[in-house]
Order: C-alpha cells, then sequence, then structure tokens
C-alpha cells in the first residue's frame, strides 16, 4: 500500500509540473510586431466574415496587445472591452467600427463593420460585449490564440524598383494579369504596374478611383497604388464584348516574393 501511494503521489507531481510548465510557455509575452491570429467567439450571431477564415491581425507593441477583425455585417454598432452592464455606464469608453471591404469567392464585394480590440491575454477567454441597431446590449465571451507572425518586407523598402508576385482573382476567370509586376517605389508609396493578357481594357477602378491606361498598343496596362498581403478589390471596364462591362476583381501581392528589379 505504501508504494501504491508513493507511485500515485509522484504521478500527482509530473502531471502537475506539466500543467505549469505549459500554461507558462502560453503566457511568455509576444515580440512586437505583426501576427494573424484566431478569434474565437462563444455565439454564432458574433462572428467573423467568412473572408478571415477565422482570424484577426494581432498588433503587438511594448507588450500591448491589439486584434483588428473584420465581421459578416454592420449589424454590430459598438464593442466593448467587459461586460454589457459596464458599457452602458457613463464614461465607458466604446469601441467604435471601421469600414472594412471585403470580397468573397464569388467576387461579390461588400463592406462590413471591423473593430479594433484590446487583447488583455492569449488562450484565455476575456468579456466583450457588443450593441446592434436595436441599442440593446449582450455579453460574450472571446479569446485570441495561435498568433503566427507575419512579415513586414514592405516597411523595409527601399524607394526604386521592385518585383513581386501578384494573383487574379474573379471575372471568368479567362484573364490574367503579368506576374511578377513591377513596383515602383517613391517616397515610400507602392504603385503597381499591371498588365493584363488583353488589349481590351479601357480603365480600372480602385479605392473608387479611376486610372487611365498607361501605353498604347498592346495588352492593356495601369499603374495603381498597392497594399501588400491582403486582398485588394478592384475593377475593370473591358470592351471585349458587345457592351463595355465592368468586372471585379481582387489583386493579391505577396511581399515574401519581393526582389529588387534589375535595372
Amino acid at each position: 500500500m505504501k508504494k501504491k501511494l508513493i507511485s500515485i503521489n509522484f504521478l500527482a507531481v509530473i502531471l502537475l509540473f506539466a500543467v505549469f510548465t505549459s500554461a507558462f510557455a502560453e503566457s511568455e509575452p509576444l515580440e512586437d510586431g505583426i501576427y494573424s491570429a484566431v478569434f474565437t467567439t462563444d455565439s454564432s450571431m458574433f462572428n467573423l466574415c467568412e473572408t478571415s477564415e477565422g482570424r484577426g491581425v494581432l498588433s503587438v507593441k511594448d507588450g500591448e496587445m491589439l486584434i483588428h477583425i473584420t465581421l459578416s455585417s454592420k449589424n454590430h454598432l459598438h464593442l466593448f472591452r467587459g461586460l454589457a452592464e459596464d458599457a452602458q455606464k457613463e464614461g465607458a469608453v466604446l469601441l467604435d467600427p471601421t469600414i472594412d471591404k471585403v470580397v468573397y469567392s464569388d467576387g461579390f464585394a461588400d463592406e462590413v463593420h471591423g473593430f479594433d480590440i484590446p487583447v488583455p491575454y492569449l488562450n484565455e477567454d476575456f468579456d466583450l460585449a457588443l450593441v446592434g441597431k436595436k441599442g440593446k446590449w449582450y455579453d460574450h465571451k472571446v479569446s485570441v490564440s495561435d498568433p503566427i507572425k507575419l512579415e513586414e518586407p514592405a516597411a523595409e523598402l527601399t524607394d526604386g524598383e521592385w518585383l513581386c508576385d501578384v494573383a487574379l482573382k474573379g471575372g471568368s476567370g479567362k484573364a490574367t494579369v503579368e506576374s511578377p509586376a513591377l513596383i515602383t517605389i517613391t517616397d515610400g508609396n507602392p504603385i503597381a504596374k499591371i498588365v493584363w493578357s488583353s488589349p481590351n481594357y479601357e480603365y480600372m477602378l480602385a479605392d473608387d478611383i479611376r486610372y487611365e491606361p498607361v501605353n498604347q498598343g498592346g495588352n492593356s496596362a495601369f499603374e495603381i497604388p498597392v497594399r501588400f498581403d491582403e486582398e485588394l478589390a478592384v475593377s475593370a471596364s473591358t470592351i471585349a464584348m458587345s457592351q463595355p462591362h465592368l468586372i471585379d476583381y481582387t489583386l493579391y501581392f505577396d511581399s515574401s516574393t519581393l526582389q529588387a528589379a534589375e535595372n
């Protein structure tokens, strides 16, 4: 009996040590940077847009964490990091929405609400209240986990010419763009030259700004501002059919493929 008790006690010590070690590892602070992280909620009525694939963008600076999430609609008007009861008290600091543009797999583009949420810790539930269009506050439990560091080479790019792989989605699937694309950076602002596989595009739209072709003859080419590592919604008007048609696309510039262009 004594030997059995000793064995059980020893096993208990091992298990406690494993739990303590795991908890300590999870509690280690993240180094400053930008991460992709899983954002989990306790309700199907409060969820991320399907284009987010359950993840948000986690920013870490000086030990403070902030995650940006993109929701599936504009139904949630404000969030509050805490309980619904406290959100309705005088002086409560509410989180205001951002307007996020999303493009779904079928090419449909929409505008939804996004939020920047302070994150007190990882891998554990914390309180987050929300209010909808009817003015009623609801309590929820959310958590942030699985942070994956994202590279940020674009921030380190110097002025000059670069090449970057670009992927096109949308339309009938027949159109393509040249990849890698030429990126020209002036005063830190990247401009991409988009060369289509057809000479029949008469103009492009990006962020509701119209861009005219930069070439005469050959396949249609445009110069537009770009953002790296996110889907950029654009439209292009083609005259290949009987009447002009404005077609929605997305462009994705992969910063991990950036390389200096040869002069």
